[in-house]
This record gives structure tokens, C-alpha cells and sequence, in this order.
């Protein structure tokens, strides 16, 4: 369903609906500095910084190879692959002084931002039987997610249209990769 809104969104960026829409929501969200904070917890340097975190914390605490492989999927391959739809699309940015140069359509922030803090929350539900933490870890991301993508309309960096994309395609993106997680390792306990 969320690759199929987002081929949608993909098609239909430029109708009037959504240019109206976009230019509705960048009145209603630019320059807001508070919101423009949460621009910083989906830096490319941070992110980095958060998924070699990941990684040593399940090969050290507890030789999680099958989370390593999982962290590895979602998010390094999920920032290259923000890469290769923005190429293939190649919307330009809303035009402001002192713009990024790359690509807009989808936002970087809102698609890898949403993959990090819902693999940081699927993994760490997969370590609790406590369903009010399971809940308060998913909600916890959703709302980080929300307000990192809202953070580049509040900043011009993109249009609403980019960050709802990288919030389908982050969607789409995260729900393939736990669905290989889950099936490669039900495959390989079975085969034991």
C-alpha cells in the first residue's frame, strides 16, 4: 500500500493539488525554528554515528548477527537506495538562497530518518515482552520520525511532496526488510 501511494506521489508531485499543497504547508511551517531542530537527528553524520552504535551493541552484548544483517539492510541500504530514486527522479529543490544541490524528491531526512528510529524500535520490542514498552518505543519513533521530516518544509529544504515520499518509500522500504529478517531467520532455526 505505501509503495503504491508513493508511485502515486511520484506521478502526481507536480499536478496543481499537490503544488498548492506544498506551497500550503511550506506557509504554514516555514521558519519554524523549533520544528527546524530535529533537522540535526537526521544528519548524515549522526546517522552513521547511530547505525555503527547499533552494530556493535548486538555483536558485542549479544552476538545478534541476524540484527546485524537486519540494521545493514534498513538503513545503509536503505540511504543508498534514497539515493538512486532521487537520481531516477530528479526534482529540484524549492529555490531558496544557499540550497542544497542535490536531488529533492524523496527527502533523505524524512525516508532514513524513519528507517533508523524504527529499527531502533523493532529491535528493541523484539527485546521486551512488556507491551506498554512496545508501544512507547513505536510511538517514541513515529513522533521523532514525523518531526525530522517536518523539519525540512520548516527549513525549505524540501517540498511536503518529498517528505511524505520518503515517509511512504522509508515505510515500504522498512516493512521489506523486516519481512526478510523475519523469513531468513525462521529458515535457518528450522534447517538446525
Amino acid at each position: 500500500m505505501s509503495f503504491a501511494l508513493f508511485i502515486a506521489l511520484r506521478y502526481t508531485y507536480d499536478s496543481s493539488f499537490f503544488v498548492s499543497f506544498d506551497e500550503n504547508m511550506r506557509l504554514l511551517f516555514a521558519g519554524n525554528k523549533l520544528i527546524g531542530l530535529f533537522h540535526y537527528l537526521g544528519e548524515t553524520k549522526f546517522i552513521i554515528f547511530i547505525t555503527l552504535f547499533l552494530l556493535l551493541w548486538l555483536w558485542f552484548k549479544f552476538q545478534n548477527y541476524w540484527g546485524m544483517f537486519f540494521v545493514t539492510l534498513t538503513i545503509p541500504v536503505g540511504i543508498l537506495l534514497n539515493q538512486l530514486v532521487k537520481k531516477w527522479v530528479k526534482r529540484p529543490r524549492p529555490e531558496i538562497e544557499d540550497q542544497l544541490a542535490s536531488f529533492s524528491f524523496p527527502s533523505g531526512h524524512a525516508m532514513v530518518g524513519m528507517l533508523y528510529l524504527f529499527t531502533i524500535a523493532f529491535l528493541l520490542s523484539e527485546r521486551t515482552s512488556v507491551t506498554i514498552m512496545k508501544w512507547l518505543y513505536w510511538i517514541g519513533a513515529g513522533v521523532i520520525a514525523f518531526f525530522i521530516g517536518l523539519s525540512r518544509v520548516a527549513e525549505s529544504r524540501h517540498f511536503a511532496t518529498d517528505v511524505i515520499a520518503g515517509w511512504l518509500l522509508g515505510l515500504t522500504w522498512f516493512c521489506i526488510c523486516v519481512y526478510l529478517y523475519k523469513n531468513l531467520k525462521r529458515n535457518q532455526i528450522t534447517e538446525k
